[in-house]
C-alpha cells in the first residue's frame, strides 16, 4: 500500500488507478486507504468468491500456504497455487522444471500479501469494505471467464455507490489487453470529455475565448 501511496505522490499527488485479479483487490484497498488521491478506480475479475464452497476451499488453501511458507517450501507453495486456479497436476510438475520456476519460487511469499492479507480470511466479497468506495467505479468481468466472476462484479457495483458494471465479452480471466486499454481510456477520460463538450456547448460571453 505504502508502494502504490509512493508512486502516486510521485506522480502529482493523484491517480487513476487499476487493478486486475488479487491487483484489483489490492486496488480496492488502496482506495479506500487513500480516499482523495485516487480519482477513478478500475477493476478487472476481482477473485472474491461467496459460495460456501468455495469460502471453505479457500481457507483450507491460505492455511495449506501458510503453512508451507513457514516452512520454507516455496515451490510447493507456488505449486499449490497453481493447484487452486486449476492447473492439472502433470502441468504443474512439468512448470517445476521449466527455466522460469526459481523467478517463481523467489516471488512466492508474494502470494501470502495477495491471498491472504489481501483478499481475507474467506475470500468473500467484502461489502462493507466496498460500501466505503465512493469514487467513481468501473466494475468488470469478461463475458467467458468464471462463471462466478460475474456473480462478483455484480455484487460490487451494487455495493460501491458510484459505481458502473461492464461485462467484456469474448474476454476471459486473461484479457485481451488491447481490449481492455479501449475501456479504461474510455472510462478515464469520459469526464473530461463531457466537461469540454460542455464547454463548446456554452454561449460563450464577450470577451471570453473557447480554446479548441
Amino acid at each position: 500500500m505504502e508502494d502504490i501511496e509512493a508512486l502516486i505522490d510521485g506522480a502529482g499527488g493523484a491517480a487513476y488507478l487499476y487493478g486486475h485479479s488479487s491487483g484489483a483487490a489490492l486496488a480496492l484497498e488502496a482506495a479506500i486507504k487513500l480516499g482523495g488521491k485516487v480519482k477513478k478506480l478500475a477493476m478487472y475479475e476481482a477473485p472474491y468468491n461467496d459460495d460456501d464452497e468455495a469460502k471453505r476451499a479457500w481457507k483450507e488453501y491460505t492455511n495449506q500456504l501458510t503453512n508451507l511458507l513457514a516452512a520454507n517450501r516455496r515451490g510447493d507453495a507456488v505449486a499449490l497455487f497453481m493447484k487452486l486456479t486449476g492447473m492439472p497436476d502433470d502441468q504443474i510438475e512439468g512448470m517445476r522444471h521449466a527455466p522460469m520456476w526459481p523467478v517463481f519460487e523467489a516471488i512466492a511469499p508474494t502470494l501470502a500479501y495477495d491471498h491472504c492479507a489481501i483478499l481475507g480470511e474467506d475470500g468473500s466479497v467484502p461489502f462493507k469494505r466496498a460500501a466505503s468506495v465512493i469514487m467513481p467505479t468501473l466494475v468488470m468481468n469478461g463475458g467467458e471467464s468464471y462463471a462466478f466472476m460475474h456473480e462478483t462484479a455484480r455484487a460490487l457495483s451494487k455495493a460501491m455507490p458510484h459505481a458502473q458494471l461492464r461485462t467484456l465479452e469474448g474476454q476471459r480471466h486473461d484479457v485481451d489487453p488491447k481490449v481492455l486499454a479501449l475501456v479504461l481510456v474510455e472510462f478515464f477520460t469520459e469526464e473530461a470529455a463531457q466537461a469540454i463538450n460542455h464547454t463548446r456547448s456554452e454561449p460563450h460571453e464577450a470577451g471570453a475565448r473557447i480554446l479548441e
